[in-house]
């Protein structure tokens, strides 16, 4: 038996990785969301190291093994190309060994007894283990400590068998699983079902999984997983009524009528579910999937990370010896030809670890059906297995054959362990088929005729495993249709009564209690708050310790800067988000801001967190601010990533509606990398799910001649998206709002209001940039006092409304040059009317505010963006038919990318858009 030296202590998180190597987090006393690890330090004893010198030649044949040995493993259930044959480095003759020499196996394997055994003795054993129906990939892992762990465990595995209880509970889960899929087949036969059939033993890892989770007092379970198997896994083991399923097979609603929903397919369903098992309850989360394969996972991430924050898992808790996933587990399910295949999942992984993502590893399975949609294997990928990603983090892998759920049973109880152990991910690749095609009316002989020459003529996976416990008399045929009977009549029974089948109001429970579907009219919050208190939070969100040792340019204009200008009622940008942010933590929420150098900004404005210039440390003045109710700021600096980070921050604003989650895109049009989370989530999780979100998502936006990059965030797309009408008044409903503020207080107001409400709807905010620091673009008291609120419209005080002819309509920071301009030109019967809120689109406040105007004849839509682009396209219709006026356009012309990249022709289009307006007739 190997043995480990371990000694806890807390360092720098580099593990066993050379110091060359490590790198180091900008906090080691921590801060909210995040602590340094505690490690274990390991090294091997002296007498197995010594043991493995003294035989090193049988030392470094048994590592071939672990390298290698997968690749002849027997873990293919249809490997029609028989591509097993032999591996050279498997030869003992290659490190000058004979087969009937003895040798010693103390300290080199584990699984084998200590004391001599002969070379051919051994290779046995070593085909036994790495060469099976199980195979493992241990060797390219940094860590010796984990390496030493796998193998050692690993290596004990064929020696466990499973009681014959716990074979015969597998064998009827797998039983019911394939009578669901022939009951579904005989009285559905033109519904694609995305079955489980040919990978019914994924059933025995769920089955293990709870087993485990329950025993270590697990709480809470999240699951990301694709279409297939997924109503098996519904039905059988998650307590999902079939009449539901059955119900939405007959073309009905899942929702009850006073739903505002459009709903989905039944295998994009979900459940949310207290499990009992073996007498300890575990909530299990699995979430609405779309048909973008793989995009779920960054949302369970990040579903899971909110469970670990209301729970205090991890370094959410005081224990400082607690690690993320003590109480809330991730699972991942994914696809063969999808894993290597859809990005997403690369950003996941190397996410997966970094501070304020971390959520304490995951498990994942690959259902490896070995063809994608149509594409064999060696087609959907470069590399040697479909799980090859998974190296890039170091994580083990382990292959299994889904013809033998004992061997999966056992090695999910090990991957289970190792992401206890050390929590980090760990990957089960199950090879296993698909029965049918893509669905159950594809054809897949059309392009795979060899391969499902060998599925149509074998026995399926239950059948095959049920022959094998009636053969070692675990259990009689008499049992075995004894189960299919009993499934089948309680089937038959469930689809008699599936008229009377009504859909439940499983939503706005829980921690969703108090919440709604936002109405059909658009509602005013009061969001203000007394100014002596958010002076208070203005002046803590720039303080820091003693001791600390700030940059002497930001104490001089950050610190020192804000505190004169909220003693003069000055208030900026940043200031007025610190006050936002601040006011709700005061009032017991948390917030929390992720994306890519939010702690600074892109633009050097926010510095929400301080670095101290000796020692590195970070500071986050606000959660340091006495009184309150003691909610916390979490800045999670993010990797160069947009979809996955954008999932993550989706999956947690679905899980509690009353913290406020923000994503900032570096630059705006950043946000199309991401634009599967945007298009099958963010806008549409709603009406598909009845899954609401509140997340607010920042995008910096303006024509500054940056070129066709980080000149425009598309807000043109994203209006594109809401569901608002041209032809009737918008409520509060809309799928999306879209807002282009133009003050501080605006800003303010707006992410408050997110909070405040009882309804939960997503915000894109075009975020400025020349307006960070603009110098007209500040907000006074009065603006932020009790009764005050967003205002949609804002109107022109500025001018005498009976001496206005034209009406200049715009958005944004674009109104600070049209009003500077007018200024220049000393005109008095032109109104500049700023909308801020796009959608909703205010028809009552701007009936309210044109009304004014009574002697206006022009109307003009101006912006800084193309014709193509920018909100024309969406304001023209509204505004002409619902404000019964015709509007003019002034803006760049149709154009394929949003700017130049000539700084002259900038300046010459940004002249023209500020000059136009006021010439067109």
């Amino acid at each position: 038996m190997l043995r480990g030296v371990s000694v806890a202590w807390k360092g720098r998180p580099w593990g066993g990785f050379s110091p060359i190597c490590r790198r180091w987090y900008q906090s080691e006393s921590g801060v909210h969301g995040y602590r340094s690890k505690v490690r274990k330090s390991f090294a091997v004893p002296e007498d197995v190291l010594k043991a493995r010198n003294r035989h090193s030649n049988v030392y470094r044949w048994i590592e071939a093994y672990r390298s290698h040995g997968h690749s002849v493993a027997q873990v293919n259930p249809v490997d029609y190309a028989n591509r097993t044959g032999e591996i050279p480095e498997l030869d003992y003759s290659r490190y000058g060994l004979n087969g009937a020499e003895e040798v010693e196996t103390h300290g080199i394997i584990g699984g084998v007894s200590g004391g001599l055994v002969t070379v051919k003795e051994l290779e046995s054993e070593l085909r036994k283990i790495y060469c099976g129906t199980v195979s493992a990939e241990i060797n390219h892992i940094g860590s010796e400590h984990k390496k030493e762990w796998l193998k050692e465990n690993f290596e004990r595995i064929r020696a466990k068998s499973l009681p014959k209880s716990v074979r015969r509970e597998i064998a009827e889960l797998m039983i019911k699983s394939q009578s669901w899929d022939n009951f579904l087949a005989t009285k559905f036969p033109t519904v694609k079902r995305y079955g489980g059939e040919g990978a019914e033993s994924m059933l025995a890892f769920f089955r293990q999984i709870l087993k485990a989770a329950a025993k270590d007092d697990i709480t809470d379970i999240v699951l990301g997983m694709p279409h297939r198997g997924k109503l098996n896994l519904l039905a059988i083991m998650l307590k999902t009524r079939p009449g539901k399923i059955f119900s939405k097979f007959k073309g009905r609603a899942e929702f009850p009528a006073d739903a505002k929903a459009m709903c989905d397919i039944a295998s994009h369903f979900h459940v949310t579910e207290d499990l009992t098992i073996d007498g300890k309850v575990i909530h299990f989360s699995m979430l609405h999937n779309p048909s973008h394969l793989e995009a779920v996972n960054p949302v369970s991430m990040g579903k899971t990370r909110s469970k670990q924050q209301s729970l205090k898992d991890g370094a959410f808790g005081v224990d400082e010896s607690q690690d993320f996933s003590s109480s809330v587990l991730n699972l991942q399910l994914h696809g063969d030809a999808a894993f290597p295949g859809q990005g997403v999942n690369q950003e996941c992984l190397f996410m997966s670890g970094t501070p304020h993502f971390d959520i304490g590893g995951t498990i994942h399975m690959i259902v490896n059906n070995q063809v994608g949609f149509t594409t064999p294997g060696d087609r959907g990928r470069c590399t040697q297995y479909c799980s090859d990603l998974a190296k890039s983090i170091d994580a083990p892998i382990f292959h299994v054959n889904v013809d033998d759920p004992d061997a999966l049973t056992l090695i999910t109880q090990l991957a289970y362990d190792y992401q206890r152990e050390f929590r980090s991910d760990v990957f089960i690749d199950l090879n296993c088929f698909r029965r049918w095609g893509h669905n159950e009316l594809d054809d897949p002989t059309f392009t795979n005729p060899a391969l499902y020459n060998i599925i149509h003529n074998r026995k399926s996976v239950p059948d095959k495993y049920t022959d094998m416990l009636v053969e070692e008399n675990e259990m009689t045929r008499e049992e075995v249709n004894k189960i299919v009977e009993e499934q089948t009549n309680f089937l038959t029974s469930e689809l008699n009564q599936v008229d009377a089948y009504e859909p439940d109001h499983w939503y706005f429970r829980k921690q969703w209690a108090g919440m709604k579907q936002a109405g059909g009219e658009v509602t005013i919050w009061d969001t203000g708050l007394d100014y002596s208190l958010l002076g208070y939070i203005g002046v803590k969100s720039v303080a820091y310790p003693e001791n600390f040792q700030i940059h002497p340019h930001l104490d001089k204009t950050h610190v020192t800067g804000r505190i004169k200008k909220i003693n003069e009622g000055r208030i900026d940008w940043a200031t007025a988000e610190a006050m936002a942010f601040g006011s709700l933590m005061y009032q017991g929420h948390n917030v929390r801001l992720s994306g890519e150098d939010v702690g600074r900004g892109t633009f050097s404005h926010r510095h929400v967190m301080l670095v101290d210039q000796k020692t590195n440390e970070m500071h986050i003045p606000l959660n340091a601010m006495e009184g309150g109710l003691g909610g916390k700021l979490e800045i999670a600096s993010s990797i160069l990533s947009e979809e996955a980070v954008l999932g993550f921050e989706y999956g947690i604003s679905i899980d509690n509606p009353y913290n406020l989650i923000i994503w900032e895109s570096q630059f705006g049009d950043f946000f199309n990398g991401a634009q599967i989370l945007f298009d099958t989530f963010i806008c549409s999780g709603e009406t598909k799910w009845m899954i609401c979100n509140g997340l607010v998502v920042l995008l910096p936006h303006g024509y500054d001649g940056a070129a066709s990059e980080h000149s425009s965030c598309r807000v043109e797309r994203f209006l594109q998206m809401t569901d608002s009408s041209e032809t009737q008044p918008d409520g509060d409903d809309v799928n999306f709002q879209v807002i282009n503020p133009t003050t501080p207080a605006q800003y303010f107001h707006a992410l408050r209001r997110q909070i405040i409400r009882n309804f939960r709807k997503p915000l894109i905010v075009v975020s400025p940039k020349v307006l960070l620091r603009l110098s007209d673009a500040i907000s006074s008291p009065q603006d932020f006092k009790p009764g005050t609120h967003f205002l949609p419209v804002i109107g022109d005080s500025l001018v005498n409304p009976a001496d206005v002819k034209k009406v200049i309509l715009c958005s944004g920071k674009h109104y600070y040059n049209l009003k500077n301009e007018r200024k220049n030109r000393n005109l008095t019967d032109v109104a500049i009317v700023r909308v801020e809120s796009l959608c909703p689109f205010p028809v009552h406040e701007l009936n309210t505010e044109l009304d004014k105007y009574k002697n206006a004849k022009t109307f003009i839509w101006s912006q800084e963006e193309h014709r193509n682009m920018g909100a024309w396209t969406f304001v023209k219709p509204r505004f002409e038919n619902l404000l019964a006026r015709k509007i003019k356009y002034s803006g760049r012309y149709p154009a394929a990318t949003p700017a130049v990249g000539v700084g002259a022709w900038h300046h010459q289009e940004a002249q023209f858009v500020v000059t136009d307006p006021f010439d067109l007739k």
